[in-house]
């Protein structure tokens, strides 16, 4: 099922594109539950109840504004991370991160938070806004647009998307589409080109500098069918694919206001697509905090981190450290979920990890 509009996605329970996801990724059991989303204090108790030799528990973490700002780590983080690590340096517990950030490959984010926490993180313990596009096959041998930035095609290319083309790519192919900006508008009329192969998808990793340029030819493309040289009397409906990741309106830096994300992007795309046409622009698959498929997807990240570190006991709870989704846990296999909402949240995950009882563990 298709989900229309940026907002409307997000509040969306899972359709049959998620269903189809978990069955790619190899998701075990059924995702819908019972909700168990409780308070800090219930989770204190949850958490230090007597403990095995092995863990039963994970932990899935934000780290925008949790455990770093910016390039600056929050100090509190450094004291809760010594509490997981044991003395070989390894985590004592299954752990994934979960960033809205994508215009990095997993790889060097790994390398950063372990530069940033000062144990060693492993980049499949890492989940961008994009990552779960890996599960999204159905499209990976399409032509697609890619857009965003840093590195693009080879952050699209690990996602298994084989044939990619940049907005700067297109716009260098139909140098006549990209208008606004005065000084890159061509001196003369350069020839028709009928030797580029249709595209036949959207692919939003990021949020891109140019967002002029790229809102344009993205509607090119969808408006053209995938053959932004030509021009259709009528705009196609339904639209080509679109996949999307990162639905932040804002986020924060070390700036004391909120910085634009993608999810403005995305909003001005989807405005500038309804005025256009009359009709709303939906999403093939919509991911990042706080999408259920996001969770999932970190779910089974967790469950894979256990058994390759050996840990037979199944993981029965997971610990959402950061912003999550009131209704998580009706989607997700372990049960329950306690989601730590109050701040100051890493604060509160140390005062956690002080119990004596993890001492034992």
């Amino acid at each position: 099922m298709a989900v229309p509009g940026l907002f409307a996605a997000v509040r969306a329970a899972p359709g049959p594109w998620q269903r189809v996801a978990c069955a790619a990724a190899g998701f075990r059991g059924r995702c819908p539950g019972k909700s168990y989303a409780v308070g800090p204090a219930q989770a204190v108790a949850a958490l230090f109840s007597p403990l095995q030799s092995q863990p039963t528990f994970g932990f899935l973490l934000d780290i925008d504004g949790v455990l770093v700002r910016g390039h600056r780590v929050i100090p509190a983080a450094l004291k809760a991370f010594h509490r997981l690590v044991n003395a070989q340096g390894k985590l004592r517990v299954p752990v994934v991160f979960v960033t809205n950030a994508g215009n990095i490959l997993q790889h060097d984010k790994a390398q950063e938070l372990s530069a940033l926490l000062g144990f060693q993180v492993e980049p499949d313990q890492v989940i961008l806004s994009h990552s779960p596009m890996k599960l999204f096959s159905q499209y990976h041998g399409k032509r697609m647009i890619v857009s965003g930035q840093g590195p693009l095609v080879e952050n699209a290319q690990v996602l298994g998307f084989k044939n990619v083309v940049t907005v700067d790519e297109l716009r260098m192919a139909f140098p006549v589409l990209d208008m606004v900006d005065l000084q890159r508008r061509p001196k003369t009329t350069p020839l028709p080109r009928n030797d580029f192969p249709a595209i036949e998808g959207v692919l939003l990793l990021g949020e891109p500098v140019r967002w002029e340029t790229s809102l344009q030819l993205i509607m090119d493309v969808l408006l053209s069918n995938g053959n932004p040289g030509t021009g259709l009397a009528t705009a196609p409906y339904p639209h080509l694919p679109v996949l999307a990741s990162n639905m932040d309106l804002l986020w924060m830096a070390e700036a004391k206001m909120p910085r634009f994300g993608h999810g403005t992007f995305l909003l001005c795309l989807e405005t500038i697509y309804r005025k256009v046409t009359g009709k709303e622009l939906r999403y093939k698959g919509l991911m990042g905090k706080p999408s259920i498929l996001t969770y999932q997807y970190a779910e089974e990240l967790i469950r894979r981190q256990a058994e390759r570190r050996g840990w037979a006991a199944p993981i029965q709870k997971l610990y959402a450290v950061g912003s999550c989704t009131q209704d998580l846990g009706a989607h997700l296999e372990m049960q329950p979920i306690l989601l730590i909402r109050e701040l100051p949240i890493m604060e509160r995950l140390t005062t956690l990890l002080q119990k004596p009882e993890l001492a034992a563990f």
